[in-house]
């Protein structure tokens, strides 16, 4: 017998849409673009070449379109990987849960789901304009942990290293280290983004380093961080969902990666704070490609 999802867990709106993005089911595409910010969601949605539906609800926004014959949804998620958990959850019930009867689908569809952001480049090699590939990202704002199954898809080893050599305080929570979709990487990344590790952080100050007027628990973070290697790959940039997006998706069986603008270099101090205008560059390398 299937299980049935009450209405205290799969809270539906009246208009038989998701409790949050206020999405229907039939309104969301198999590819998914997904930014921050949601003013962001019409930069993306101007390159489409027709608008099925525009949706606003608090900070999500939700647009989908057509771009060169390819169905698209472009969905705002705010800041965090709190509202991460929010909208991977409901883009997968709208994919996978019949809203009617309130029961799983008897086939699974599969998401394809890119994050556009922005993000601190934390390496001499990650100047400001660079656009980062996130293959692994180490979460410190322990989500993961909170579901069942995230060890078998997790990088425990590179986990157990990162602690280790950060000698990781347990007040702060255990990190996870969640794995993109390698296909997709191949796919969106090619040969022009950089393919690193990106830790998402759970604050924009504290977590990332930042000291203004409170003191953090490790002031040498980011010189560990930077100095960090494994099997290759260094930690390349700091932002605030991807280990969510791709840990999640994983669980839920969809397909899913990364990729961000550095707009500022942690390491040379270097800020730019007119990347609104140069962002849809990647804007439309995603597009093309996913």
């Amino acid at each position: 017998m299937k299980k049935v999802f009450p209405p205290s867990e799969l809270i539906i709106n009246e208009d038989g849409s998701a409790f949050h993005l206020h999405v229907r089911p039939e309104q969301l595409a198999d590819r998914v673009i997904l930014v921050g910010d949601p003013g962001r969601v019409a930069t993306v949605a101007s390159h489409f070449e027709s608008i099925e539906c525009d949706i606003q609800s608090r900070e999500f926004h939700t647009m989908t379109g057509s771009f060169h014959n390819k169905r698209i949804s472009v969905v705002s998620t705010g800041i965090g990987c709190d509202n991460i958990d929010i909208v991977l959850n409901e883009l997968d019930a709208l994919a996978n849960i019949d809203f009617t009867t309130r029961t799983e689908k008897d086939e699974h569809r599969t998401l394809t789901v890119v994050r556009i952001g922005t993000c601190g480049g934390l390496q001499p090699f990650t100047p400001t304009g660079s656009f980062i590939a996130s293959v692994k990202s180490i979460g410190f704002d322990g989500l993961l942990n909170f579901y069942d199954g995230r060890n078998e898809v997790c990088d425990l080893a590179l986990e157990e290293a990162f602690k280790q050599h950060m000698s990781w305080s347990p007040l702060k929570g255990s990190p996870y280290v969640a794995n993109a979709d390698p296909g997709l990487i191949d796919q969106i990344a090619k040969d022009d983004m950089v393919r690193g590790i990106t830790i998402a952080c759970g604050g924009f100050y504290g977590p990332q380093g930042r000291q203004l007027r409170l003191r953090i628990q490790d002031p040498d973070q980011n010189q560990k961080v930077e100095a960090f290697e494994f099997n290759g790959l260094h930690i390349c940039n700091f932002e605030m969902e991807s280990s969510a997006v791709a840990g999640l998706s994983a669980l839920l069986g969809h397909r899913a990666m990364t990729c961000c603008m550095v707009i500022a270099n942690r390491y040379t101090t270097e800020m730019n704070t007119e990347y609104k205008n140069s962002i849809d560059t990647l804007i439309q390398l995603v597009l093309n490609r996913i």
